[in-house]
């Protein structure tokens, strides 16, 4: 089965719009400042954007409440061709850890982190398709460690189930990510150093733990 080149099928609806005289709206569900960065940058050519913050997967609360503001701040500051507003989905961590349960000791970027897509992205799939957008996507793919091919899946198939476009994205294409790094510099984004998950915060603890104990400062 050949790989699907999403960024080549983004572009391919990107012209579709070119010749109309509407600029088409998308809903984006943002998992971070820096990864919305380049995202941000690159689509608001050509879409107005709505940047839903839904992410009740985030360990601690402090850590949910940083990283919101920073997204805040970000939008407020990128100077924009078209028209970016914010719209913050409810803190649940319930629902979060309701989706994993049973996944608790599956390594990050398995089926854990699957479960996780589909539950923030099915969140904006049901509220672009209520607010009538023309499409909804995700920031997620931007980041090298995530599974774009699984991430696109999901929202197709959620775009069928709930009657709205899904825009397919493979952001970290084309530089994306090396993008989204110069961005972050250069606007002093806060970059976390684990996803978001109390999972993903213990395996950090971990890494940080044995690079310790291979590395031992000198006394």
């Amino acid at each position: 089965m050949n790989k699907i080149n999403y960024q080549k099928e983004l572009e391919k609806i990107i012209e579709g719009w070119a010749c109309q005289e509407r600029v088409p709206t998308l809903f984006l569900h943002s998992c971070c400042a820096p990864c919305s960065s380049y995202t941000l940058e690159y689509l608001s050519q050509y879409f107005k954007i709505t940047v839903f913050y839904y992410n009740p997967n985030i360990y601690p609360e402090d850590e949910y409440v940083k990283r919101v503001e920073e997204q805040k701040r970000f939008i407020e500051t990128l100077p924009a061709k078209n028209p970016i507003s914010f719209m913050e989905g409810p803190y649940d961590t319930r629902r979060f850890y309701d989706i994993v349960r049973g996944l608790e000791h599956v390594p990050e970027g398995g089926e854990r982190c699957f479960k996780c897509y589909e539950l923030r992205l099915e969140e904006a799939a049901k509220t672009a398709r209520a607010r009538g957008f023309d499409y909804f996507t995700t920031t997620l793919s931007i980041s090298p460690l995530k599974n774009a091919q699984k991430i696109n899946e999901i929202g197709e198939a959620l775009g069928r189930r709930y009657g709205v476009k899904h825009l397919p994205s493979d952001f970290k294409k084309k530089n994306g990510y090396k993008r989204s790094v110069e961005l972050s510099a250069q606007y002093g984004l806060y970059r976390q150093n684990y996803c978001g998950c109390i999972y993903s915060f213990r395996e950090m603890e971990h890494r940080c733990e044995s690079s310790e104990m291979e590395n031992p400062g000198i006394e």
